[in-house]
């Protein structure tokens, strides 16, 4: 094991991390009078097995080859859940461990999909928890995003290495800089989140769990109404704003700061992102003007087109009384999903792009069979072996999801239940459709093979399924 002892050092580390951030609930309780052992307790258990991993293994060698960079992703997320859960298992609430890990995985892979049926009644030192573990899942995704990922070749995340010198052996070093300028920028814009979500009518404590799930597009809430709880357009309008600035790429944000000061507008995922929430917004009040005979409400329609879209899982309307086509919308826009190297999940933007852009040309090479079409990206070339890493995530990405849909609708579930719970796990929405898990709907009723199988979903879509698939072949750990 000695190979993996950088592993390992660098796990034990985020254990204290998480251990510390564990005491800030604690002030809350404080403040509340909900003073109990269950956040100190979990923090003393992180603390002393992440001190542990981190004394053992100072004798490093500080570098991470490709393969320790797969093991490294997979652990922090799990272990990151595992330890998450223990505030949950130690509280008052009395939570089971299946409950306690599925909402702790829900809040690190900011899915948002809750097991919690009455949420204006539960300690506020557990709301303010399961809007941390949302806050570090976001940021812990970017930096993942734009320093691993690119590295290691995850179905085209290649496309975004911030430098064609950079080997998986200086992964560490170059990723210290990085992070920290996407620590500030992520922390920057939550801040300016909770500073207008008070001002515009929230309560300190709401501005500020709402602030952190919505920057990391999780969408956790305090109500059981979610956002509509509020009932303002001025919120509504913030949380869009800021839903939107977490599933930009934040790579943009530091070629902004560098002075790049046209990339928001001229870097081709973002604007084909938001070009699919104006046409997903047109195409939706079109059908309801046809088909609805309630007034429309296009305040529902816009933010709940911008949450399902980004995967915040926000809601304000139960959009799953609008029809059928409005449902396969939704559906699509879940596996959509925002622009790599935000806190987004899904498919992602720019895979969408290169696949439609690969479908074009090979049409063209039909037309025109001695033609030569060279396929680009953001006037890039982009060759086969690319195209090959872009089309295999696609081909797994749909596979996985009818895979988890066909193992819930075994354990009993209905077929809109199992179908969204699938789409919404892989894909890390939150909320599904049906009357069950629906936008008003939690996941408490559902037996724990399906929050287990639910829970496996939201890890493989948060990692990008390779991430995770590639541990279990035998062919990798012998290079």
């Amino acid at each position: 094991m000695s190979n993996y002892k950088t592993v390992f050092f660098t796990l034990g580390i985020l254990q204290i991390i998480l251990g510390i951030f564990m005491l800030i609930p604690v002030i809350i309780q404080l403040l509340y009078n909900e003073v109990d052992v269950s956040f100190l307790s979990s923090s003393i258990v992180t603390m002393v097995f992440g001190t542990l991993f981190f004394l053992s293994n100072l004798d490093h060698d500080k570098k991470l080859n490709l393969q320790q960079a797969f093991l490294l992703t997979a652990l922090s997320w799990l272990s990151i859940a595992i330890f998450g859960s223990l505030p949950f298992v130690f509280s008052e609430i009395k939570f089971s461990f299946t409950n306690a890990f599925f909402e702790s995985m829900s809040g690190i892979t900011t899915t948002g999909s809750t097991i919690i049926s009455d949420l204006e009644n539960i300690p506020k030192g557990i709301l303010f928890w399961r809007a941390i573990l949302q806050w570090l899942g976001g940021i812990g995704i970017i930096v993942m995003a734009i320093t691993l990922m690119p590295i290691m070749n995850v179905g085209g995340m290649q496309l975004f290495k911030i430098s064609s010198n950079d080997s998986s052996e200086k992964i560490l070093p170059k990723s210290k800089e990085i992070a920290l300028r996407l620590i500030y920028i992520y922390s920057g814009l939550t801040a300016l989140c909770a500073f207008s979500y008070r001002i515009l009518g929230m309560n300190t404590f709401d501005s500020l769990t709402h602030s952190m799930t919505t920057i990391a597009t999780g969408g956790f809430s305090n109500y059981n109404e979610s956002i509509g709880f509020f009932n303002s357009i001025s919120i509504e309008i913030s949380a869009m704003i800021f839903i939107i600035l977490g599933s930009l790429p934040f790579i943009a944000y530091i070629k902004f700061l560098s002075g790049n000061k046209k990339i928001f507008f001229s870097d081709i995922q973002i604007k084909t992102f938001l070009k699919i929430i104006i046409f997903s917004i047109i195409i939706l009040v079109i059908y309801l003007i046809i088909n609805s005979t309630e007034k429309l409400n296009l305040r529902s329609i816009v933010f709940n087109v911008v949450s399902i879209l980004t995967g915040t899982g926000y809601v304000n309307a139960k959009y799953d009384d609008w029809g059928s086509f409005p449902i396969i919308l939704f559906l699509g826009l879940m596996f959509i999903g925002g622009c790599a190297g935000s806190t987004t999940c899904g498919i992602k933007i720019f895979r969408i792009q290169i696949l439609y852009s690969f479908i074009q040309n090979h049409l063209k090479k039909i037309i025109f069979p001695k033609g030569i079409f060279v396929l680009k990206y953001d006037q890039n070339p982009v060759d086969n072996k690319f195209i090959a890493s872009i089309i295999s995530f696609i081909y797994m990405y749909l596979l996985i999801f009818f895979i988890i849909t066909a193992l819930l609708s075994l354990t009993g579930l209905d077929f809109i239940t199992a179908i969204s719970g699938a789409a919404t796990s892989i894909s890390n929405v939150g909320p599904g459709l049906g009357s069950i898990i629906g936008p008003n709907g939690n996941f408490s009723s559902l037996p724990d093979i399906s929050k287990w199988i639910l829970t496996l979903g939201m890890i493989l879509g948060r990692l990008e399924l390779f991430a995770i698939l590639v541990l279990f072949l035998p062919s990798f750990w012998r290079n």
